[in-house]
């Protein structure tokens, strides 16, 4: 058995917790409707301040999480992983107790329901009682937390976050926030009873309480060495994101709530403290990643799918959801802000057997790459995002799906033949791309049909099956790219090439691979029973309930891979898409060669087979991945 309140009560509720605040809202509710002239103000008070505080945390883990403000001040260079996420995934149970904590002060001291706005003399007294008291008591509390019974069967909770984020603050034991809570009651109550208490105050206390312990828990280091040079008294009035980091990293040391003095005179300050925060807060922590994957958007919704925007969302396939529909405005506004001032910027990262593995995002989404005029400012980017590569040292860029359009740039060779000394490796992925798609098709399978025959991966799979006897028919209205394709087959395998101008062509084949996307009508000429494998961005629509859909070509990552913590749009946990596991194999083997242009088909089961010795797996394998 767990030891009391270390688990909460509601945590099998899920989402139904929410229903916890039901009695304070209808009470709101209530009293709007049926215009009574009672004063129950303070229910509507508590759901505003439980928003607010919610909001903030929410707002400090988007500004972690947006790495290209934060990459070079970063404390612990971990990225957060699966584990954390799901780990922190009710972090905000700490609002639904403190609220019901708070409904029942109202009741027991009902002065507090006719308290004025604003109280000047009230912030003084609240400051003495927080020093006086607050922080002392927290200091002499947490370190009691830190004691071997009370540390293993709650305290670790909080400490088993490996990446200190807003989000961490929140996530404890019933006891530690019902501890917390009484240390939050003191300096409001004590302002209270001695006649200077206010709303202002209250709102502004619980909020700048809770905008300190975000920022310690940031993770990012944000205050600058400059004010401790200047003003050195103020190091021992409040405390640092690096401070309280290494609370985090060497658990012995600085316990404080935000007042570095209390550890000075508790003997348990970490000497470190100083001389680390003026080293991180200088903003020169960044490292050259050894990869980077350098993607796009594919439409305006799943622009929200960021960790930067909302972790747990991102944390999770892409599906649209109801939330995200008023904010799909606000997104469409930031996109196109975007479209006229945004750079390519760092989107996140992971680490694998040491390597740093980043993924870049040009600022455009799947629309803009097929406008014309758009054309050469998309170029202009991918060329830029692939110079300052070159120019920082990575080892191994590689483009996204639309980033390496044919038509676009072909492939990525366009950016190669301009640069020719170029020392970082321009991969498009789309060999191992094949490789996937083609390790689907079952064994048994002798005929194909294929949409977007003609493009750089289209003519790698056709050229791959024909050698396998399988016959491919080639959807193209250009006899001449199919001919010159055909022509690239040895003279016995030519006749399994087969042009086709119709869908109808294919009303009796049962495995059509898709590249180029396709409508719902002339998905109706598939037989019942097709499986329907893909490389086209965005997917096609999954309309024919009597048949099977792939997903796009993706691969399982390493076991190894460490700080993933997002899906990449609508892939499972632990996928990546093909053409980003095609710069990870090119990343690990060392290769030397860009992969740009057409694809070498001899080349396919070389990089099939490299990818599975670094552990990467089909999707259809058990994954074996923890977090």
């Amino acid at each position: 058995m767990s030891a009391p309140l270390a688990a909460w009560p509601w945590e099998n509720l899920g989402v139904f917790k929410y229903l916890l605040y039901g009695p304070l809202v209808a009470k709101v509710l209530h009293q709007r409707f049926h215009d009574e002239h009672i004063n129950s103000s303070w229910c509507l008070h508590l759901l505003i301040l439980c928003a607010l505080r919610g909001w903030l945390h929410v707002w400090w883990g988007s500004y972690g999480n947006m790495h290209f403000l934060t990459r070079n001040r970063r404390i612990i260079q971990r990225g957060v992983d699966f584990k954390q996420v799901d780990k922190e995934w009710d972090w905000d149970n700490f609002l639904i107790l403190q609220a019901l904590i708070a409904s029942m002060i109202f009741y027991v001291f009902p002065f507090l329901q006719n308290l004025p706005v604003w109280n000047m003399k009230g912030l003084i007294v609240l400051l003495a009682l927080h020093v006086g008291i607050s922080e002392p008591l927290y200091y002499l509390v947490h370190r009691k937390f830190h004691s071997d019974y009370l540390y293993n069967h709650y305290h670790s909770f909080h400490h088993s976050s490996p990446v200190p984020q807003s989000f961490t603050a929140g996530n404890a034991t019933p006891l530690e926030h019902l501890v917390l809570a009484s240390i939050i009651a003191i300096p409001i109550l004590g302002t209270s009873l001695f006649g200077y208490g206010s709303v202002g105050l209250i709102y502004g206390y619980l909020l700048m309480f809770d905008f300190l312990r975000c920022l310690g828990h940031s993770n990012v280091e944000i205050v600058p060495h400059e004010l401790f040079d200047k003003f050195p008294f103020l190091r021992y009035m409040l405390y640092t994101p690096t401070y309280h980091s290494l609370h985090h990293t060497d658990k012995g040391t600085n316990f404080c709530l935000f007042m570095p003095l209390f550890d000075v005179l508790g003997n348990t300050l970490n000497e470190k403290s100083w001389k680390m925060h003026k080293e991180l807060s200088s903003g020169e922590n960044g490292k050259v990643p050894d990869f980077v994957f350098l993607a796009h958007g594919v439409d305006v919704a799943s622009s929200l799918h960021s960790a930067f925007v909302f972790r747990s969302f991102a944390s999770l396939p892409y599906t649209m959801r109801i939330f995200l529909l008023p904010q799909w405005p606000i997104a469409l506004m930031v996109i196109l802000v975007m479209w006229a001032f945004s750079k390519t910027y760092l989107h996140s990262f992971y680490h694998l057997r040491g390597r740093l593995h980043q993924t870049w995002a040009v600022p455009r989404i799947g629309f803009q790459y097929f406008l014309p005029f758009a054309a050469k400012g998309i170029n202009h980017h991918i060329e830029e995002a692939i110079l300052r590569a070159d120019r920082i040292g990575v080892k191994v860029i590689s483009l996204a799906a639309l980033n390496k359009n044919e038509s676009l740039n072909g492939g990525g060779k366009l950016f190669v033949d301009k640069h020719p000394n170029l020392k970082v490796r321009v991969v498009h992925g789309n060999t191992l791309t094949a490789a996937v798609i083609l390790n689907e098709i079952p064994q048994h399978v002798n005929e194909v049909f294929l949409t977007g025959a003609t493009s750089k991966l289209g003519r790698a799979i056709a050229l791959y099956l024909c050698r396998r006897k399988v016959r491919v028919l080639m959807l193209t209205f250009s006899t001449d790219r199919f001919k010159s394709i055909q022509r690239e087959a040895s003279p016995e395998h030519q006749n399994y090439l087969v042009q086709v101008t119709k869908y109808q062509a294919a009303q009796h084949c049962k495995t059509w691979i898709v590249g180029k996307w396709i409508t719902p009508r002339e998905q109706s000429w598939a037989p019942s029973g097709t499986h329907f494998h893909q490389f086209v961005v965005p997917p096609i629509l999954h309309f024919r309930r009597d048949c099977t859909y792939g997903d796009l070509a993706a691969m399982r990552v390493p076991d190894d891979v460490e700080g993933l913590g997002y899906c990449e749009y609508t892939l499972e946990r632990g996928i990546v898409h093909a053409c980003h596991a095609g710069g990870m194999v090119h990343s690990l083997e060392g290769w030397t060669h860009h992969e740009v242009g057409a694809i070498d088909v001899e080349r396919i089961d070389v990089v099939w087979n490299a990818a599975l010795k670094h552990g990467l797996r089909p999707v259809s394998a058990k994954p074996a991945l923890k977090n």
